[in-house]
């Protein structure tokens, strides 16, 4: 009498059943060795943004870390508040491309393989990293725009 396996039909050959273990312990390696690959490019990505006016770019990993962070010369004209609003709103902005980048990865490397899987993970990537308002950027542009002159003597404004 023979006994169901759990990879479809009942299996009474012991040479059979060993060929099917070892087919899905490939299989499982095979999956396994392509979602090193997925996450070897994944830690691999660098995505930069840069500011409208050029004052600020940066560089953020897939994590969201910040990885690099330059001012152009339009930033030492701007007060300190107004370019850490710009350094903030363009760090969101390259977090905001996480998603769609490790989703290219993951359909280059998986295909259409784990479809729940990769909603997943992109689902809480768009949580993390959501696409920043219009609002945000707007209001952040519209401060570094609209400022008024800072007055000469406060010694905590100058330019560096």
């Amino acid at each position: 009498m023979s006994t169901p396996t759990g990879f479809g039909e009942p299996v009474r050959d012991p040479d059979q059943a060993e060929a099917r273990m070892n087919a899905w312990a490939q299989q499982l390696a095979d999956k396994a060795a392509r979602y090193r690959d997925v996450g070897e490019r994944t830690q691999a990505l660098r995505l930069t943004a840069a500011s409208p006016d050029g004052a600020v770019r940066v560089t953020v990993r897939a994590d969201g870390a910040l990885d690099d962070l330059e001012f152009g010369d339009r930033a030492r004209t701007l007060p300190l508040p107004d370019l850490a609003q710009q350094v903030m709103n363009t760090v969101r902005r390259a977090q905001a491309q996480i998603a769609d980048q490790v989703a290219a990865v993951m359909t280059d490397r998986l295909g259409d393989e784990d479809q729940q899987t990769r909603s997943l993970v992109l689902d809480n990537l768009r949580a993390r990293f959501p696409e920043p308002d219009d609002e945000d950027t707007a209001a952040g542009a519209a401060a570094t725009n609209d400022r008024q002159a800072d007055d000469p003597d406060d010694e905590e404004n100058e330019l560096w």
